[in-house]
């Protein structure tokens, strides 16, 4: 009766451990997609920085594309996670230029491996399998519906529309921000969009 429960608890440690390192591979890749972007990002690359050896990975994930689907579901959650937090923490109807301004600030627009992988890898999105594009899909419309509930009119299809609108706009200003070499220009991009969408949200 030893020897089983013995055989029992090492085979619950087995499968903890590799619940832990399924994790920290996802984890590393989630930064590395939107640091590299999906073509720089290397399975070999991914484990070396994750501390395991290259050999392990089918171990884990049927293919790359499998790695890159989860971890941009991982990506994606917590930007949405983030953005929700944002809005639970601001004042009543501040939610949504709280989020707004969030989305728009530098430390967002400097955070590139951290921050919402759509504005970091929305360009080389439709190449992707479709395993890959599905995971974006999903968190691209929690995040339009996370907006959208801000909204005064929420539940009516002006309010979905209007949070299509912001969504777009943040991602495209991101991206753009993010794209030139001149800080006060980003600056002053993040700026401008703030400016004319948050009237929006009073």
């Amino acid at each position: 009766m030893m020897i089983v429960m013995n055989a029992k608890s090492t085979k619950h440690t087995v499968v903890s451990r590799k619940e832990a390192t399924h994790e920290r591979i996802v984890e590393v890749a989630a930064r590395a997609i939107r640091r590299s972007g999906y073509g720089g990002t290397g399975v070999a690359d991914i484990m070396k920085e994750a501390g395991l050896t290259h050999g392990g990975f089918y171990a884990h994930f049927e293919s790359r594309d499998a790695l890159l689907a989860e971890a941009g579901d991982r990506a994606g959650a917590e930007s949405v996670a983030l953005a929700a937090r944002v809005a639970a923490a601001a004042p009543p109807g501040k939610a949504l230029q709280a989020m707004m301004e969030a989305y728009l600030s530098q430390e967002h627009i400097a955070a590139i491996e951290t921050g919402c992988p759509v504005s970091a890898l929305g360009s080389e999105m439709p190449r992707q399998a479709p395993e890959v594009r599905r995971a974006a899909t999903i968190h691209i419309k929690e995040m339009i519906d996370l907006f959208a509930r801000q909204l005064p009119d929420w539940g009516q299809p002006q309010a979905h529309e209007q949070a299509m609108a912001l969504v777009c706009a943040l991602i495209g200003t991101t991206m753009v921000a993010r794209a030139v070499d001149d800080p006060k220009l980003s600056a002053a991009l993040c700026a401008a969009a703030l400016k004319q969408f948050i009237p929006a949200a009073a």
